[in-house]
């Protein structure tokens, strides 16, 4: 088969196009013939050495497409069930392995390129409004690069809390998606101060929740808008890794802190599939827009690491084998 193969870290030139073994599921996995697989901002971060990884490998978190086969002891799971998986390793390639109890059927006619886009960041989305900060109706939130992948998501969830939602951006056709996707107030960050216009509109108040997905840019200013006893979800680094916290800053407003990861919000298989089936019925019924900006052949998929870099994106970018 065909995959895209990391033989060091570097920038997207390192991600070469090969031919590869097939792989074979083993006890408790599963053989997923990929339709689509998600780019994500973890993938970039393996690459270039931000996280760790051993060479050589396959990049790709997550996965949509058919099961072609099952290892021993699978029962749930059937040879030719549609599924999407948010813990799929290698899903830069055109067959992936999955553990089966990670594994989620989609939808009967729903499209394995919505499971794709949908799954790893809709799944952070439904966690971060519903566990990490529970979001009541009057509840104010920040949303940060609010017509990213999980920005986008994230922005619709919210709203359907009853929450008030600001959203930021870099520029007017992406505050044009995140109000389209139900924001309040959309902050332009490149012209604007973020924090003076949220203290304005909230006459100083401040907001309950701040969810930021950029990291070093926006860090000190998102705490800064918080309310007392305020949460900072602290779930990307686009911009690069906040520099280490000391925790006096937080004393001020005794505000909390979190940097959450999804497997422990889907620690167990009901959890994960009590998520992923409200994620996809809303998906499927229209309640919630999955917005996919690009897709691009598997074989260019420096290309897509490029244009997410480029924070030029938005909605969810996908790879096609």
């Amino acid at each position: 088969m065909k995959a895209i193969r990391i033989h060091e870290r570097g920038g997207p030139e390192v991600l070469k196009y090969e031919d590869c073994p097939a792989p074979a599921p083993g006890p408790g996995q599963v053989l997923v013939d990929v339709a689509a697989t998600g780019v994500n901002f973890v993938d970039v971060y393996l690459r270039t050495g931000l996280y760790n990884t051993n060479f050589p490998s396959t990049p790709g978190n997550e996965a949509a497409g058919t099961v072609s086969a099952v290892g021993e002891g699978v029962t749930e799971i059937k040879v030719g069930d549609v599924v999407a998986c948010a813990d799929v390793r290698g899903s830069y390639a055109e067959q992936a392995i999955a553990p089966a109890d990670r594994v989620v059927k989609l939808p009967p006619g729903l499209d394995p390129k919505i499971g794709a886009a949908a799954i790893l960041q809709g799944l952070t989305a439904h966690f971060l409004v519903s566990s990490c900060y529970a979001l009541k109706p009057g509840d104010r939130a920040i949303v940060h690069a609010a017509a990213g992948g999980v920005g986008l998501l994230l922005v619709q969830f919210a709203k359907r809390c009853g929450a008030y939602v600001f959203a930021t951006t870099s520029t007017e056709e992406k505050a044009a998606l995140a109000k389209e996707a139900g924001a309040d107030q959309v902050i332009l960050y490149t012209k604007e101060d973020f924090e003076e216009e949220v203290k304005k509109a909230t006459d100083g108040e401040g907001v309950h929740v701040v969810y930021d997905s950029v990291g070093q840019t926006t860090f000190d200013k998102s705490l800064k808008c918080l309310m007392p006893r305020g949460y900072l979800i602290l779930f990307g680094q686009s911009s690069g890794p906040v520099a280490p916290v000391d925790p006096l800053v937080l004393r001020r407003g005794s505000f909390f802190l979190t940097r959450p990861s999804m497997n422990d919000y889907t620690a167990t298989r009901e959890e994960l599939l009590m998520r992923a089936n409200e994620l996809f019925a809303l998906a499927q019924s229209g309640e919630l827009r999955v917005h996919v900006y690009e897709e691009f052949p598997l074989a260019r998929a420096g290309d897509a690491h490029r244009a997410l870099e480029s924070r030029a994106t938005t909605g969810k970018v996908l790879l096609i084998p």
